[in-house]
C-alpha cells in the first residue's frame, strides 16, 4: 500500500492547511476506500489512493481551470510513478465527463483523460465519494445529492451536473452495494 501511503502525503500537503473540510471529506472517502479493500482485491490500492487524491484539485496551488477532476489529474499526470488508472480516475470521478459538458470541457477531459474501462473500480469511486459527506462523514448518495444541491443550487453549473448525474449516481452504489453484499461484506 505504498500508493496510498504517498497519495495521502500529497493530499494532506495540498488541502489540510488552505482546505481542511475538502481534507476531512477525502480522508472519508479513502476511509470508504479501504471498506471496499475484500471487494477490491489487486484494485484496492489504486481505489486508495484516487479516493484521497480525487479532489486535490480544489487546491488552490493546482487549480488552474477551476474545474478540479482536470486540475488535479495534471498535476498528477506531472509525477513520477503515478499509476495511470489513478490519473484517470481521478479525471473522470463521479461522473466528471457531465460537468465537463457543462463547464464546456468535455472534449478537453475526453481527450486527456480517456474514462478507465474498469466498471467496479469506477462505480467505487463513485460509491466512496457519493456517501461521503464534505465533513467526512458516512452518508447515503441521496442525502449526498441532496446536499450537494443544497450547497450549489439546482441553477449553477454544479447543480445542473448533480441533476443530471444522480441517477447514475445512485446506479453505481446499487452496484458496490451488490458486489459487496455477494462478498459477505456489510455497508
Amino acid at each position: 500500500m505504498a500508493a496510498v501511503g504517498w497519495a495521502y502525503e500529497l493530499a494532506e500537503s495540498l488541502l489540510a492547511e488552505p482546505l481542511p473540510r475538502r481534507w476531512a471529506h477525502s480522508r472519508g472517502v479513502a476511509a470508504r476506500a479501504e471498506s471496499l479493500a475484500p471487494v477490491l482485491g489487486e484494485d484496492a490500492e489504486a481505489l486508495g489512493a484516487a479516493a484521497v487524491l480525487h479532489d486535490i484539485g480544489y487546491a488552490p496551488a493546482v487549480a488552474l481551470t477551476g474545474f478540479h477532476p482536470l486540475d488535479g489529474a495534471r498535476r498528477l499526470r506531472t509525477l513520477p510513478g503515478v499509476d495511470e488508472r489513478v490519473v484517470q480516475l481521478v479525471a473522470n470521478h463521479s461522473f466528471a465527463l457531465l460537468e465537463a459538458e457543462e463547464r464546456g470541457l468535455r472534449e478537453t477531459l475526453a481527450a486527456e483523460f480517456p474514462q478507465l474501462d474498469d466498471e467496479l473500480l469506477v462505480d467505487a469511486l463513485v460509491y466512496c465519494d457519493m456517501t461521503t459527506t464534505p465533513d467526512g462523514l458516512p452518508t447515503t448518495s441521496h442525502a449526498r445529492v441532496d446536499e450537494i444541491l443544497g450547497r450549489y443550487g439546482t441553477d449553477s453549473v454544479v447543480g445542473r451536473f448533480i441533476r443530471r448525474a444522480t441517477p447514475a449516481i445512485h446506479e453505481s452504489v446499487a452496484r458496490v452495494r451488490a458486489r459487496a453484499h455477494e462478498a459477505g461484506l456489510a455497508l
